[in-house]
């Protein structure tokens, strides 16, 4: 059997940063933010070169072991076949290991672009297949989920096939990311969980991601009740000890703030006209920006198109 056909042009791919859990809806809730990596990959006569720019410059491999050309091999498997050769340049600004879904930018990333470069790859590997592929090689749905989609996700699992919706958050919100200067493996603050949680704590966290869909979406008023968490954050205040305290902090300021993924990033839902003051709360070890929600999601762009990416 006859493998695929190439596209002869290189592809430009441009994928979001995104933030997970958004407090109390662990593994399942997600939210696109506008600062984004810029992939082109193209296919050559022969080998594998890889260019990178921005984050990650000076440590990431440039090889078969980079997230981004290993998601692109496991889709030009589901596609049928491997191309001879493979030029790929990285334009990165999503920070690595802080919790703003790098990894899943790069997962989400490769497969778009294996499907774009590919003849007929839309049928092959329909927008259902890349949110399974996506989940599967990242292990949880919520941040690809966001990434794939754009605005405000819910992600979960049916039959063992991952799902996701897109709702659209309320145009008011303005997102503030505290970034630190050193990351923490997502490893790590996984490994902190307990395996079992309190009933009460469950069922407060089950009210509170509720309650954030409708806050999220309609009612920013309600934004710091809904962000109340009692799953994961504090089990992993010991590995990121200053974010629990900025996030307490602006907490009890009136701050809608939660840790962003796994963290050490911590991201306030602020209204539109308190982001810039909230933006100079966090002291000298962040960096803290105001961002925009995206809307798009993942997309491919034409190689010379323009546009602000932060």
């Amino acid at each position: 059997m006859a493998g695929p056909a190439f596209r002869a042009a290189a592809v430009r791919v441009r994928v979001p940063a995104t933030s997970a859990n958004l407090g109390p809806g662990y593994d399942s809730l997600g939210l696109a933010l506008g600062l984004y990596d810029d992939v082109v990959v193209r296919v050559a006569d022969t080998g594998l070169h890889i260019d990178i720019a921005g984050e990650g410059a000076d440590t990431l491999p440039r090889d078969e072991d980079h997230l981004l050309v290993r998601s692109l091999r496991t889709a030009f498997d589901l596609l049928g076949g491997q191309p001879r050769g493979l030029e790929v340049v990285c334009a990165n600004r999503i920070p690595h290991g802080r919790g703003l879904g790098s990894s899943s930018a790069a997962i989400c990333a490769g497969i778009i672009a294996a499907r774009a470069v590919t003849t007929g790859g839309e049928a092959r590997l329909d927008d259902r297949a890349l949110l399974e592929l996506a989940t599967e090689i990242e292990g949880h749905p919520d941040n690809v989920a966001a990434c794939l989609l754009g605005g405000f996700t819910l992600a979960w699992s049916e039959s063992g096939v991952a799902r996701a919706i897109r709702m659209a958050p309320a145009e008011s919100i303005a997102p503030v990311v505290f970034v630190p200067a050193h990351p923490l493996p997502t490893e790590t603050a996984r490994g902190l969980l307990p395996r079992t949680v309190p009933h009460v704590d469950a069922a407060a966290n089950a009210g509170r991601a509720a309650l954030l869909v409708e806050a999220l979406t309609r009612r920013p008023e309600l934004l710091l009740p809904a962000t109340e968490d009692r799953l994961h954050q504090e089990y992993r205040a010991p590995a990121m000890e200053e974010s629990i305290a900025l996030v307490n902090r602006l907490r009890s300021d009136g701050v809608p703030a939660v840790i962003s993924g796994a963290g050490p990033t911590v991201l306030a839902l602020a209204e539109d006209g308190a982001a810039d003051k909230i933006a100079r709360l966090a002291g000298k070890n962040w960096t803290a920006n105001r961002l925009a929600l995206d809307t798009t999601g993942a997309s491919v762009l034409p190689l010379n198109a323009g546009g602000t990416s932060q």
